[in-house]
């Protein structure tokens, strides 16, 4: 696992630094990551996609711990990183991916989607500009029962902003989109805060490790329109529901046509569009 001094010399022999663009905020704090190994329960021979590897930190404390990594890079200097400092010891357990991880906002890459060839966990530090389009293409295309390799749980860090987006409830400004698909399509928990010593550059604000395991069976059955339906709702959150959708819209009990998108709980906007399928 490598150290903060370790990461350090990595750039410094080939004149780097962290680029903002990418999000690249080192995790090294080698107690936060174990606890992600922990909470994600790699076991030996596991398929794990990390988003992200920067030099390569996590993905060797996957590749210790058994499992077989498919590592996706968008920039081509940290990718070079660890092609050489860390492919070498794990050829036959390690796949490096050059490419953005979407190939559109909701589309995995190709040539990552090709690798996931069985069941996988997402386990990563994810910069803050993937976190939502990722997290939502697991979520919609590549978790429910239809899906022949899919995704099992996604365990990662964000930083606060992120997270905050990912659990938050009714009548918050962070409640959105989200929220909404990702407390309706599976389970979520706050596993632990970081500050951000735990960091390399220190981010300005706090991160939180989030456990996010996909419900095989949600209750939702067309998992794309149910994103159409809820990005609909939350493209206009202040205006009434039965502005945006109808006042002949068929009302579920408990929810009134003069309520906002952002006062509904995920359950109640899941009963909202399957009375509008009904």
């Amino acid at each position: 696992m490598q150290t903060l001094s370790q990461i350090r010399e990595l750039l410094a022999q080939r004149d780097l630094r962290p680029k903002h663009r990418f999000g690249q905020n080192f995790l090294h704090d080698q107690n936060q990551l174990r606890k992600l190994l922990a909470a994600a329960q790699v076991q030996a021979g596991e398929l794990i996609l990390e988003v992200g590897p920067g030099t390569g930190t996590l993905t060797e404390t996957l590749l210790e711990a058994g499992a077989r990594v498919v590592a996706c890079e968008i920039d081509p200097d940290m990718a070079a990183i660890v092609a050489e400092h860390v492919a070498p010891r794990f050829a036959d357990r390690l796949t490096l991916i050059r490419a953005d991880c979407l190939s559109t906002k909701h589309e995995l890459a190709p040539e990552l989607a090709a690798q996931l060839t069985r069941p996988f966990k997402l386990v990563a530090n994810l910069p803050y500009q993937i976190a939502s389009p990722l997290l939502s293409t697991l979520l919609i295309d590549w978790a429910g029962p239809a899906c022949a390799t899919p995704c099992t749980g996604m365990f990662i860090t964000v930083q606060r902003e992120a997270a905050e987006r990912i659990v938050s409830g009714p009548r918050t400004k962070e409640y959105g989109v989200l929220s909404v698909l990702c407390q309706t399509l599976a389970e979520v928990e706050t596993i632990a805060r970081l500050g951000p010593q735990c960091f390399w550059p220190a981010p300005k604000v706090d991160s939180a490790m989030i456990a996010i395991r996909p419900r095989r069976e949600p209750g939702v059955a067309d998992r794309r329109g149910f994103a159409a339906f809820v990005q609909r709702l939350f493209g206009s959150r202040r205006k009434q529901l039965g502005s945006i959708l109808g006042r002949d819209c068929h009302w579920p009990a408990g929810v009134e046509p003069s309520q906002r998108p952002e006062e509904l709980t995920a359950p109640q906007i899941s009963e909202l569009f399957d009375a509008g399928r009904g």
